[in-house]
């Protein structure tokens, strides 16, 4: 009798252990899974969060060094085009210089020194002392040099080309240019030699045919002239 209640003892404990173990296991275990997911749902929250932190870094550093590209450009550009511009200035300046050397040089037909010389042969050594260009020698010539300026935007440093007909027989420098658009030019006239003269005068204004610029605004001349066409008796009025 002793033994069957202590066999019936131990068949009711170790039954109810065995339903609390599988109770234990049966609801510890989603709640483990749970928890794992959650943990790895934020990882990869984390994850993507650093992902576009990295992404927008990127972006406002390409961003930046393309802004510092451009303002580094237009800070080269800026640069070249005041360096353009005051070798154009310094050109221009030598030109007139040299040729204000000559003021009161006697006219003289086909001459070429500073004893006596006409407007073609005046203005070739001007310009190949200032510049360094070599100009043909007649006037005719010489306009077919550079690039066309109308009369209102003449500048100084210009060539002024005039004529009797229809042949170019004269040329001048533009030495100014004032705010009420009158243009003074200097030249190698028949009458008084090198000397300066305005477009508004009656007798230069009618025979003012048109203009040419032979210095581009870098300094450098049009139509790389580099040779010298061959020297012939200059024509001059």
């Amino acid at each position: 009798m002793k033994k069957r209640v202590l066999f019936y003892l131990v068949a009711l404990v170790s039954t109810v252990s065995l339903q609390s173990c599988v109770t234990n296991y049966v609801v510890s275990k989603p709640a483990t899974y749970a928890k794992e997911y959650k943990t790895d749902a934020k990882l990869a929250s984390i994850d993507i969060n650093k992902m576009e932190q990295d992404k927008q870094q990127l972006i406002n550093s390409f961003l930046a060094e393309k802004a510092a590209s451009l303002a580094n450009a237009k800070n080269s550009i800026k640069n070249s085009e005041i360096a353009k511009a005051i070798m154009h200035n310094k050109t221009i300046d030598n030109i007139l210089t040299e040729a204000q050397t000559y003021l009161g040089t006697p006219y003289r037909y086909g001459g070429m020194t500073r004893n006596g010389i006409d407007c073609s042969a005046f203005v070739l050594s001007v310009f190949g002392a200032a510049a360094g260009l070599s100009l043909p020698r007649v006037a005719a010539s010489q306009s077919q040099e550079g690039e066309t300026v109308e009369k209102e935007n003449l500048q100084k440093g210009d060539l002024i080309f005039f004529s009797h007909g229809r042949r170019i027989s004269h040329v001048g420098i533009v030495e100014s240019v004032d705010d009420n658009g009158e243009v003074k030019f200097i030249h190698a006239a028949t009458s008084k030699g090198v000397m300066v003269s305005s477009l508004n005068d009656s007798y230069w204004g009618p025979k003012y045919r048109f203009g040419k610029r032979i210095i581009k605004e870098n300094g450098e001349a049009y139509n790389n002239l580099a040779t010298t066409t061959p020297a012939s008796s200059g024509t001059s009025f």
